[in-house]
């Protein structure tokens, strides 16, 4: 039995390797029989598996355990059925860090670039605004990720995803001179900052589930309100606070995706872009990681599609 990555794994091999739990819970099928549903993972994926007895006890978020099991194709996609399961011990021989997707950055150098840009802000008004939101962040800006399960789902994900688009937003005020620099950094800096609300994660950068806050409120409604207490705290007030809560509550683009507003000027429209084209881009990244070359992807929900991964070859058929 090989001790394969997750990205690696094919159907009708068999396992036994250490994978870290993003989620557990137990479940009864339409028979009434009591079945463990997990979500596992490593540093290079996630797999869905199930484990059909009902006296293994539920593992919990955020641990390791040791697993012996078959990966099989179901509807299409990969999953794994269980034959053994236990708690990982002290004495096992795993790397945590091969188990933990992680940014490829070290967060300290994330978070400099970030506060070395919002100190060369020509806007003073936008510098305080944007200093005291991350100041309202606080420490678990360092390891939050962006989201739970798609793009950025990493520790400092949140950082990852951030440095991303300002990097493209440089690049995108070079081509629209026009544009406010400093109203689009700061939006881009400030659009994410309430996830740190909406999820539970641990400092792996596992997140557990969605917080009340964020099932009731949402980050685009709680960042817009943390805005509006920080304005109110520096004593910054008028147009540049209202510009920047609705660069904050419009970047998903439309109602669909939870916006009540679309971008309604230019700043916001390409914060919005910037949004998702950094998105994609990392969850392409992914898939063409776990895809080998000439092959398509599975089905993927987010996108809609399944993804190919090109062979690169101008002669090739």
């Amino acid at each position: 039995m090989e001790n394969l990555t997750i990205s690696r794994l094919q159907a009708n091999t068999r396992i036994t390797t250490f994978l870290l739990v993003r989620y557990a819970e137990r479940r009864t099928d339409k028979n009434g029989n009591s079945y463990l549903d997990m979500n596992l993972a490593d540093k290079t994926g996630e797999i869905n598996c199930k484990k059909w007895d009902g006296d293994t006890p539920v593992p919990a978020a955020g641990s390791v355990v040791k697993v012996q099991a078959t990966v099989q194709d179901y509807n299409g996609r990969l999953q794994m059925r269980i034959e053994k399961i236990r708690e990982a011990t002290e004495d096992d021989p795993y790397d945590l860090s091969q188990l933990v997707a992680a940014a490829p950055e070290k967060p300290e150098v994330m978070n400099r670039e970030i506060l070395d840009t919002v100190e060369k802000f020509k806007d003073e008004d936008l510098k305080k605004l944007v200093l005291e939101m991350l100041r309202i962040a606080g420490d678990r800006l360092m390891y939050f990720p962006a989201a739970q399960r798609m793009h950025h789902a990493e520790r400092s994900g949140l950082l990852h995803h951030t440095t991303g688009m300002l990097r493209t937003a440089e690049k995108m005020l070079e081509c629209y001179p026009f544009l406010h620099g400093d109203l689009l950094r700061a939006g881009v800096i400030l659009h994410d900052l309430a996830k740190i609300d909406e999820m539970k994660s641990d400092e792996l950068g596992n997140v557990t589930d969605y917080t009340r806050d964020g099932l009731l409120i949402g980050h685009l409604v709680r960042g817009v309100a943390t805005l509006h207490q920080a304005a109110e705290h520096v004593g910054v007030k008028g147009e540049k606070v209202a510009l920047l809560e609705h660069m904050i509550i419009s970047h998903h683009g439309i109602a669909e995706y939870g916006s009540p507003r679309k971008p309604m000027f230019p700043e916001a429209e390409v914060l919005h872009w910037l949004d998702i084209l950094d998105a994609r881009m990392n969850e392409m990244q992914g898939i063409m990681e776990r895809t080998p070359a000439g092959s398509f992807s599975e089905n993927i929900k987010s996108l809609e599609r399944r993804i190919y991964h090109p062979m690169y070859e101008m002669d090739a058929e």
